[in-house]
């Protein structure tokens, strides 16, 4: 039985992890906790390794994924030639190990300068592009769209390869 990668609106793979228990479906969420610092105090939070994405076990895909789509904060399966993305449960229990033995590693994706990159969110929402600079978090990009050029500032978590 396989795994589907399900992309999260940003910040609630959390909240819909719980949403998706409370309603019997299995589901994974990464999580390595973090130091977060306030002016005032500093906390312990559990933080997803994997921004705006959780891992969901679907018995029948075409069934269940009408139901997980509905849930507040869900936005769409990830895709692959064509089909859903699957994660084999050996991959998933590969996750698991190396975050249990390696509890402060950092998971990072990186992105080149020329890499093809595609607004995930925003009012540039499926535009693809061409990455000039990432400066912190903020990606610069230069999209070609209705035969004009533009260049556009947008969060680094918006963009995906």
């Amino acid at each position: 039985m396989p795994w589907y990668v399900l992309h999260t609106k940003p910040r609630n793979e959390k909240k819909l992890t719980s949403l998706l228990h409370e309603r019997g479906i299995k589901v994974y969420c990464p999580l390595r906790e973090e130091i977060k610092q306030w002016s005032d105090r500093k906390k312990k939070v559990a933080e997803p390794v994997f921004k705006s994405y959780v891992f969901v076990f679907l018995n029948d895909y075409k069934e269940e994924s009408i139901d997980v789509l509905n849930l507040r904060g869900a936005v769409r399966f990830l895709w692959w030639l064509g089909k859903p993305g699957v994660v084999r449960e050996n991959e998933i229990k590969s996750i698991q190990d190396f975050l249990e033995h390696y509890k402060n590693a950092e998971i990072t994706i990186s992105y080149q300068k020329g890499d093809i990159v595609e607004v995930k969110e925003g009012p540039l929402k499926e535009a693809k592009g061409t990455l000039l600079q990432v400066k912190g978090n903020i990606a610069t990009i230069h999209i070609k769209t209705l035969g004009i050029s533009m260049t556009a500032r947008v969060p680094v978590q918006s963009i995906g390869k």
